[in-house]
Parts: structure tokens; C-alpha cells; sequence
């Protein structure tokens, strides 16, 4: 049997988009530093990366670009890694009474892959069943992107939307479906444009009840070959 180095198994993890945990991976000192030291120290070691690979950083297309990079990762396609962005998740008595499904639909996703940082992009479908407690429309669509502004994988975005949404509304009837495009499968690697990748996270009743499950499936439009 051929042994592998450890650097080995750890590619073959990335390409195999395995999870590593629920939560985000971070260290204790995260949020230690400022987001403006942040961007200095990337701007820095951005550079550094530009030059090793023989990149000519006096060229006026490119010296601005270690700058632009840091803001980019800090401010923008990272900011979901900062509590202070977490959005206020305020509910509402659900005063009229309505007791059946709602469903928030083809949600964008922007998401980076965490094993190779290149983007995700897709679609999220959100649902739940009021216990009582309501949340604005565009929360759920908030919701979505502070989660997917962080490094990811699939599996964990999906989880990790529909425990922010059963906290926040107090139920466990909660469910949501990601069906996205991996560039690191579709640009690099096997290279196969035409693939995407689904995963659902289904709570409460929407795992239990087959007819609620089927309700939800029916509403986001997703189909399978099998009747399961």
C-alpha cells in the first residue's frame, strides 16, 4: 500500500471538499487586530506572492493591485468572518396568523472554496413555518450572503444558514437547498464546466414530514430522477 505525506492527504481532502467542522474554522486571536492592520499585512504578503511569481509591481496596471486585493478580502468577499457584519436578526409577532410554508427562492450565492480559494457561485432556496415569530424577506437574503462571505465549503454554508434561521424565529422548522458551481471543479482540476453541486440542510418538520419535504422541493423547482 503506497503511504502518503501529510501535505499529500491534505490535497486529496481539498479536492475531495470535505468539512472540517460546523463551525468556521478560527483561531482565538481573530478579531485581534483591526480590519485596517488586516489589510496592511495582506497588502504586504499579496505583494510578496505578486512578486514571486515574476509579476513587475511598478507597472501602473499592477501596483495598485496588493492594495485593491486586501480591501477585497477584509471589506467584501471575507467580511462574513466578522461578527460585527452579523445582520440584525429581528423577528415579528406573526400577528396575521399565517401558519403555512414561506418560501424564499434563488437566493444569489457568492461564496469562496476554502480548499483553494476560487469562487462558489449559485443559488440558495430558504424556507420555514412560522412558530409564532416572522422574519423580514430580506433578512433571509442576509442571512445568506454574511455566510457565504466567508472561506467555505458547501456543506457547512447550507448548515450553518438554517441554524442562524432557527435561532433567530425559535423553531426547528427550517430548511435550505444550495445548488452551486465550484470553480475550483469547473476551472482547474477535472475541469468540468457543466457540473454544479447541491446540498440541503432540512429541519423540524421539513425532515420528518414527507409531504411537508415534498411541498418545499415543489416550490424551489428541484427535481430528481429518484422518488425518495
Amino acid at each position: 500500500m503506497k503511504e502518503y505525506k501529510e501535505e499529500e492527504l491534505f490535497d486529496d481532502m481539498g479536492d475531495g471538499h470535505i468539512p472540517s467542522k460546523f463551525d468556521t474554522p478560527m483561531r482565538e486571536d481573530a478579531f485581534s487586530i483591526s480590519e485596517e492592520e488586516k489589510i496592511d499585512k495582506i497588502k504586504s504578503h499579496f505583494a510578496e506572492i505578486m512578486h514571486t511569481l515574476g509579476l513587475d509591481l511598478t507597472d501602473d496596471s499592477l501596483k495598485g493591485t496588493p492594495n485593491r486585493v486586501a480591501k477585497m478580502f477584509v471589506k467584501e468577499v471575507f467580511g462574513g468572518l466578522s461578527p460585527e457584519r452579523m445582520p440584525r436578526m429581528s423577528t415579528f409577532e406573526n400577528k396575521y396568523k399565517y401558519n403555512q410554508m414561506l418560501v424564499e427562492k434563488d437566493i444569489v450565492v457568492y461564496s469562496t472554496c476554502e480548499h483553494h480559494f476560487l469562487p462558489i457561485v449559485g443559488r440558495a432556496h430558504v424556507g420555514y413555518i412560522s412558530n409564532g415569530r416572522v422574519i423580514g424577506l430580506s433578512k433571509i437574503n442576509r442571512i445568506v450572503d454574511y455566510y457565504a462571505k466567508r472561506p467555505q465549503v458547501q456543506e457547512r454554508l447550507t448548515m450553518q444558514i438554517v441554524k442562524s434561521m432557527q435561532e433567530a424565529l425559535g423553531t426547528e422548522d427550517v430548511a435550505c437547498v444550495i445548488d452551486a458551481k465550484h470553480l475550483c471543479v469547473n476551472s482547474r482540476g477535472i475541469r468540468d464546466i457543466e457540473s454544479s453541486t447541491i446540498t440541503a440542510e432540512l429541519g423540524g418538520c421539513f425532515k420528518t414530514d414527507p409531504t411537508t419535504r415534498a411541498e418545499f422541493l415543489k416550490y424551489i423547482g428541484f427535481q430528481t430522477k429518484f422518488n425518495v
